[in-house]
């Protein structure tokens, strides 16, 4: 299945614990969409926080975070592992 690596460039106020909760949403979701976040990072100076996705499609990945809390990411990229 392909992965995703998806950028949420700034999002005002966001903390770790709130960044966590987002991740914990996906979790929640993640099935009904044929999809599965592997990890995120958070950088707290920057505000970015960065999501790796294995899903079917971008749609797919999107579509998950639509539904879990609205935090949509400003990009999303096509990614392989060891390239």
């Amino acid at each position: 299945m392909p992965l995703y690596l998806d950028t949420h460039n700034k999002v005002p106020g966001l903390t770790r614990e709130a960044v966590a909760q987002a991740h914990a949403a996906d979790l929640a979701v993640q099935g009904k969409h044929n999809v599965s976040y592997v990890r995120y990072w958070y950088d707290e100076a920057t505000g970015k926080v960065f999501c790796l996705v294995e899903a079917p499609s971008a749609e797919a990945a999107i579509a998950v975070h639509a539904e879990a809390h609205g935090l949509l990411a400003d990009e999303i990229t096509e990614v392989r592992e060891g390239a």
